[in-house]
């Protein structure tokens, strides 16, 4: 499994909250490879939310406990999530962004797809028990390149615009 040791830039945060929160998110991946949706759940606030990478969203800590020991008792049965930890960066003394990437390896493969890859935006907050998760976005990672003003796609959509523009089609 691929480590989760930091591998981008993280701020100047206390030395010990780094820690803590490398340690939250290896313990998010080891509590899914452990089908432990218990201990999935204890890692979120309350009120936490959770966007899956499919855009659906999910509300409190509760209902993520729920959604998950279903899924792990289903079709993520046996899966594990592996990935890596690439940054953190505080936005104040109680409250940070981590980026990680992730995937599930399902238990017939070796090796994980890489359209399978997805980017944990995530919120992490400190409470009374320790640094917790607020927000998680899961999004797939697959980079499109920003088309130039002049190539053909940009072109394209340009002429489209005023061929619907002409036709009284569209946006009004």
């Amino acid at each position: 499994m691929p480590s989760t040791a930091l591998t981008g830039p993280t701020s100047s945060a206390p030395t010990g909250d780094a820690a803590q929160i490398e340690k939250l998110f290896a313990d998010f991946m080891a509590a899914w490879t452990a089908g432990d949706a218990q201990a999935f759940g204890a890692l979120f606030t309350d009120d936490s939310d959770y966007v899956s990478y499919d855009g659906t969203i999910a509300r409190g800590r509760r209902t993520h406990q729920h959604n998950h020991d279903k899924l792990f008792r289903g079709v993520l049965a046996g899966s594990a999530l592996v990935g890596d930890l690439e940054s953190v960066r505080h936005l104040t003394p109680d409250v940070a962004i981590v980026y990680g990437t992730a995937s599930v390896l399902m238990p017939w493969r070796s090796t994980l797809p890489k359209r399978r890859l997805s980017r944990q935006t995530i919120v992490v907050v400190r409470t009374d028990a320790g640094w917790k998760i607020g927000a998680i976005h899961n999004g797939r990672v697959r980079p499109v390149t920003v088309p130039e003003p002049d190539s053909f796609p940009s072109t394209m959509s340009q002429l489209m615009a005023r061929a619907a523009r002409r036709l009284g089609l569209g946006r009004r």
